[in-house]
């Protein structure tokens, strides 16, 4: 068993660890985290930028891979507090992206503006809690590559978009999206899917 495993399998152990890498009353990581464990743990691709005002929420007991050629942009925020972050190449997270794991995108893929994709839950059914103090649940978001994701999106938990499809600007995408489609709407529907055969896009 690894270090990580027992120190996660050890609830005192995890509050001291928790303790040690995240400030109280906190999300984001301590800066000796920051500038010491960080670079050793996680991957950053060749010719690949994080703007300076983006949030780096990541933590070293999970994953972060930004791949070759990727940008995050500005006030976007990045966490892989409760699960992996692994984004691929020539991808462009937009301004003020929200990506909260266990999430993972592919190669090409387009995040438009104001975006939150998160494969966090917060529990709620336990009405003598707040719900801030319920446990999580976890689903990881799958992009696959080639995917175009309008401004002021939700990306919901446990959710994937297939190869090239489209979402359409303020869409809340609650169900998988099938390869080579267009979805639009509250919650995202697919209207318009590419035939193969005839080499066009047509209604769905």
């Amino acid at each position: 068993m690894s270090i990580i495993s027992k120190i996660k399998a050890d609830p005192r152990l995890k509050r001291l660890a928790l303790r040690l890498l995240i400030p109280e009353n906190e999300h984001s990581p301590r800066i000796w985290v920051r500038l010491f464990l960080n670079p050793f743990k996680h991957k950053k691709g060749r010719n690949s930028v994080i703007r300076n005002s983006s949030r780096m929420d990541v933590f070293p007991f999970n994953a972060f891979l930004l791949g070759d050629r990727s940008i995050i942009e500005d006030f976007a925020t990045i966490n892989n507090g409760v699960g992996n972050v692994i984004i691929g190449k020539n991808t462009i997270v937009g301004l003020g992206c929200v990506v909260i794991g266990p999430v993972s995108i592919g190669n090409d893929v387009m995040l438009a503006q104001n975006i939150v994709v998160s494969g966090l839950n917060h529990g709620y059914e336990d009405v003598s809690i707040p719900t801030s103090k319920q446990p999580v649940t976890c689903k990881e978001i799958i992009i696959e590559d080639e995917v175009w994701i309008g401004a002021n999106c939700v990306v919901t938990a446990g959710v994937r978009l297939g190869r090239h499809c489209v979402i359409g600007a303020g869409s809340v995408v609650t169900k998988d999206v099938p390869e080579f489609t267009v979805a639009v709407g509250n919650p995202a529907k697919v209207i318009k899917k590419y035939n193969i055969n005839d080499g066009r896009w047509e209604l769905a």
